[in-house]
């Protein structure tokens, strides 16, 4: 029996069993560390079709599973595969087409991938989103203030391949190990393209005078913390979250990243006045409010979610969104500004979002963007800046 009738039989139990409860990858992790006859290639073999297998999100539903896995490995993959030559012969020498091609030889819609299509924003384009899930995202960093000559030596000390996207960005293939190479929140940050993009919106802060008193409210790992610190510079940082887990993590990310001086306290931002009094005296100059959100411009990251995500979920994120921006305006000075921001595409966590607080609230649209991933091999964001009324 050939070990690639093994990986699909081995993907195909790993699907029958995987009811979307965590992550993928930390399913798969848990399920290769109880079976520990699969070496490392067999195991990215075996993650590989469970993960392809998915991309293929609602167009071939009605396909059994071992088909699904390998008409997504097909259309995912821009080599040759041994394990799809020996399955499907027939296919090898469509393997270097384009993916549109591709999905024409197998007769596939792309717009029947994505369940959820009726929900997205009206400046998405709805083909080339359906289509980036069939694309494995890149791995981004964003390089340290005065590290730039440290990465790129010892990243050409080691032969390692990148791309460079602008001075401080550059792009690797996904799965590029660099923790031998350099050292992580010291000289890098692993950030997604468009999630440092968003800080576009601040420029005019970059060179301001002056201290800006920064609350990021919904801080989670502290990327935005960081990069705050890194951009804006002169700044009094306030980071809160909702679990004391969360802030423990973020204080050890903090610690390696230099970031000092900084004051973390844990907050349900959802329960009204849960903060407001806290600020009364010194209100902020700048909230970052990266809200909790359905994650949907990440999930040709996680494309497990093409199949347990439910839409019920959309609604309950646009209300705990709003319920979160709403409060922490009042913590905001007069001509001070909110920078909502969101890694989903659906109008009803974003734009939806900020008619919501213009409406509810003393607040002014600056501007919003739609940072769009999906012809970048990256995530898609969000991000609105308001500025509170005078």
């Amino acid at each position: 029996m050939s070990r690639y009738f093994s990986h699909i039989n081995t993907a195909k139990n790993i699907i029958a069993q995987y009811k979307g409860e965590m992550p993928m990858a930390a399913w798969l992790k848990n399920f290769f560390s109880k079976e520990k006859k699969y070496g490392s290639r067999d195991r990215r073999s075996i993650a590989s079709l469970c993960y392809n297998y998915f991309r293929t999100g609602n167009a071939l539903i009605t396909l059994p599973v071992e088909e699904r896995m390998l008409a997504g490995t097909f259309l995912s993959a821009s080599q040759t595969i041994d394990l799809l030559a020996e399955q499907k012969p027939g296919w090898a020498d469509k393997m270097s087409l384009p993916l549109q091609e591709k999905l024409e030889f197998l007769k596939i819609d792309p717009v029947n991938i994505f369940s959820f299509n009726r929900f997205l924003g009206e400046q998405v384009e709805v083909a080339g989103f359906n289509k980036s899930f069939l694309v494995q995202p890149k791995l981004f960093i964003r390089i340290r203030p005065t590290r730039h000559s440290v990465v790129h030596k010892n990243l050409a000390a080691a032969g390692q391949a990148f791309e460079v996207i602008n001075d401080n960005c550059l792009a690797f293939e996904n799965g590029t190990k660099l923790d031998n190479l350099l050292e992580l929140n010291k000289d890098y940050v692993v950030q997604d393209y468009n999630s440092q993009q968003v800080f576009n919106l601040l420029s005019f802060l970059y060179n301001a005078p002056g201290s800006l008193n920064v609350w990021d409210c919904c801080a989670a790992s502290g990327g935005k913390a960081i990069m705050a610190t890194d951009v804006l510079k002169n700044i009094q940082l306030t980071v809160s979250d909702v679990r004391a887990s969360i802030l423990n993590n973020l204080n050890h990310r903090l610690k390696q990243a230099a970031v000092k001086n900084y004051h973390s306290f844990i907050a349900d931002l959802t329960l009204p006045n849960n903060v407001t009094s806290r600020f009364a005296n010194k209100p902020f100059d700048l909230v970052i409010c990266d809200a909790p959100c359905s994650g949907s411009g990440t999930w040709s990251r996680t494309p497990e979610q093409l199949a347990f995500f439910k839409s019920e979920e959309i609604c309950r994120y646009s209300e705990m969104q709003k319920k979160i921006a709403g409060n922490v305006i009042a913590s905001i000075r007069k001509n001070g500004l909110l920078l909502y921001i969101t890694c989903s595409v659906f109008k009803e966590e974003n734009e939806q979002v900020i008619t919501y607080l213009q409406e509810r609230f003393p607040v002014k649209l600056v501007r919003q963007e739609l940072y769009k991933g999906y012809d970048l091999q990256s995530d898609s964001m969000f991000a609105a800046l308001l500025q509170v009324k005078e």
